[in-house]
């Protein structure tokens, strides 16, 4: 059976090229010579490559034993370089790049398969990587000795994100609250306007335990409804640490709705926003409108859309005291969600264009259209703090 590596795409950056890269990130998968495989493994490496740049979604199929924790390694003949990832921790050394499991996702059956994604940088040609290796054994190596579990070097699993909100600013579940509309450490808030959109405790619909936020946001651009936590997060960070669990029912519309919001000191108090627009996570600045990734089809194409119908886990990492700024939906890296101060094509050009560090000082969760789209949502277990909290 044989591996499948693309045909490297280089060629000069114009709108026609951006169209027809996104076009061939999401339908095709282009094949390049490769060796028979073992019994081992599959790998399937598909890539979307520009002028100076490109991503590439990589699936890995188990055909041995069970596995419980993976490392997948390979090497880039020319000058490749991985700047971010998703599904998988990654680390390049020179050529050689090593992608092993996430928490989530170390338990590989036999059969199975895991996806994970890379982003990076290059500037000269180079083939596409054929010498992919599953825990040590090559992919098209000896069947006689099929992938084990790696050494214990390998990322242990976290401890559930119920014990780690440690001293996090906000660690909350919902559960106290008593009564129908929230109260307490939380409070209904029209920042702009108010409308018909209205905020409850759901004692129905719950991530965990019994209650959640709920949240029915109406279009329409005085229609904001937003709950608040009236914790203080203007001390949070260096780097400040969201992690939620969103749950909604209408796909995010083409036009730009907000569903987190949270006043920025550096903005004069207008707000960063996490919201949707062309049918895709975004994130948007309340005082120049910049968004991230840029609005382009190859942009948006490098964000995701958040599921529609149950729960997923939305966390980020906000820098606010140099160029950083992450997302990940169900502890995947959204690359077009990310901003590192050095200028990524289709993703990050308005963002950039400022440059005083973000400072949020409160947490909002609700509904902000600006013309159409109607949604319920329901947020629960949500934690703000210093350190990371995984899904």
């Amino acid at each position: 059976m044989p591996i499948h590596a693309p045909r490297l795409l280089r060629r000069p950056w114009t709108a026609a090229g951006a169209a027809l890269a996104l076009a061939l990130s999401l339908f095709v998968a282009v094949p390049a010579s490769g060796s028979d495989l073992a019994s081992g493994c599959r790998v399937d490496y598909t890539v979307n490559e520009w002028s100076g740049g490109y991503t590439a979604e990589v699936r890995v199929t188990n055909t041995g034993p069970d596995l419980n924790g993976w490392r997948l390694t390979w090497t880039y003949d020319g000058d490749r370089q991985v700047t971010s990832a998703w599904g998988a921790t990654v680390t390049q050394d020179g050529h050689a790049v090593t992608a092993a499991n996430a928490a989530w996702n170390g338990a590989l059956a036999s059969g199975g398969t895991v996806d994970f994604g890379v982003q990076g940088t290059w500037q000269s040609a180079g083939s596409a990587p054929t010498d992919f290796a599953l825990n040590g054994v090559s992919c098209g190596g000896d069947p006689a000795a099929p992938p084990t579990t790696p050494p214990p070097t390998s990322p242990p699993p976290t401890t559930p994100p119920s014990a780690q909100c440690g001293d996090a600013a906000v660690c909350e579940d919902f559960e106290d609250q008593a009564g129908p509309a929230p109260a307490g450490d939380w409070q209904f808030t029209a920042p702009d306007c108010q409308g018909t959109g209205t905020a409850a405790v759901d004692t129905e619909v719950a991530h965990s335990g019994t209650r959640s936020l709920r949240l029915d946001g109406r279009a329409g651009y005085c229609n904001h409804a937003f709950v608040a936590s009236t914790a203080d997060l203007s001390s949070v960070g260096p780097v400040l640490h969201v992690r939620m669990w969103v749950r909604h029912t209408t796909a995010l519309p083409a036009a730009h709705v907000t569903f987190v919001s949270m006043p920025d000191s550096a903005q004069d108090g207008r707000a960063l926003r996490v919201g949707g627009q062309n049918g895709a996570l975004q994130w948007n600045r309340e005082s120049d409108d910049a968004t991230l990734p840029a609005q382009s089809p190859v942009g948006v194409g490098l964000s995701r859309p958040l599921p529609t119908g149950g729960w997923q886990c939305l966390r980020f990492a906000v820098d606010t005291s140099a160029p950083g700024l992450d997302t990940w939906l169900d502890d995947e890296l959204v690359p077009g969600l990310h901003a590192d101060g050095v200028p990524t094509q289709d993703i990050d050009a308005q963002w950039l264009s400022r440059t005083t560090q973000p400072r949020p000082t409160a947490l909002r969760l609700g509904w902000e259209s600006y013309g159409t789209g109607d949604d319920t949502l329901w947020f629960d277990d949500v934690v703000v703090g210093s350190s990371p909290v995984g899904c």
